[in-house]
């Protein structure tokens, strides 16, 4: 018996039988990543088609992509010989493993589900939460990208997002601009209304329906304060806040109507 024969045909059989299935592999996950951009292409369009919110898509469609890609490594691995029902005890194994270490991951992953289904904001919205202000860029599974008021982009945790409180500028289209001045006690109360309030209608970035309003707020110390109350579209409203500022003080100082500020005194000795 020729032992080297036997090894020699061994091993053809054994690198045939491989080659073979790592051939099929190969075939199989260029097949399946065309399959899987296919889908997701057509998953798009028809998402589109039917006016889904843009940041739905992004979402379900990376969580869609991540899926097959999974499946289809799962495939690609059968196909090579490898158990897949053992890979799955496996993967099951380090998915319990990297659950307990991700838990932060995962919550913020829920917390992303949680913004797709209940949808308190979209993209472009104009929101606070977590202590920021800014408009949403993109909602991602984990985070949240805005776009802060100075162009800084914030990042926030979706789970840290879903669980705490959040305030949409953006959802009823107006806001209501909260300014508050203060005049000497020696002005005339409807004089000082009556200038403010030319003031907010002479604005034309403030809007008529809601009213503005001006009441006397606070008798202080040293001034009467009036509560100004301007409404303006949500994309307005840094405009309405430093324009009423400014128009405001020019209007009191045209019509004569003192701003009270801290008066220094000087006492000169005597000798």
């Amino acid at each position: 018996m020729d032992l080297e024969n036997i090894d020699t045909e061994k091993w053809l059989e054994l690198a045939l039988d491989y080659g073979l299935k790592i051939l099929g592999a190969v075939v199989i996950w260029i097949i399946g990543s065309w399959v899987i951009k296919k889908i997701l292409k057509t998953t798009k369009k028809l998402m589109s088609k039917r006016d889904y919110d843009e940041s739905l898509q992004k979402f379900l469609l990376n969580l869609l992509g991540w899926t097959l890609k999974i499946v289809l490594i799962v495939v690609v691995l059968g196909t090579v010989g490898v158990e897949t029902t053992s890979f799955a005890a496996i993967l099951a194994a380090a998915g319990l493993a990297i659950g307990l270490a991700l838990q932060g991951s995962l919550g913020n992953f829920a917390g992303g589900v949680l913004i797709m289904i209940f949808k308190p904001f979209k993209i472009g919205d104009l929101i606070e939460a977590q202590g920021e202000l800014g408009v949403v860029k993109e909602i991602e599974i984990f985070t949240t990208k805005l776009t802060g008021l100075s162009n800084r982009e914030i990042i926030i945790p979706n789970g840290s997002l879903s669980n705490g409180n959040i305030i949409n500028y953006t959802t009823e289209g107006t806001r209501r601009v909260d300014l508050t001045f203060g005049v000497g006690y020696d002005s005339d109360i409807k004089k000082t209304k009556d200038v403010l309030m030319a003031v907010l209608t002479s604005h034309p970035k403030v809007l008529q329906t809601p009213e503005p309003t001006v009441n006397v707020s606070e008798l202080a110390d040293s001034s009467i304060n009036f509560a100004v109350r301007p409404w303006c579209t949500a994309d307005d409203y840094w405009d309405v806040y430093f324009g009423i500022t400014e128009n405001v003080k020019e209007a009191l100082d045209k019509a004569g109507i003192e701003i009270p500020y801290p008066h220094q005194v000087e006492i000169r000795k005597q000798g």
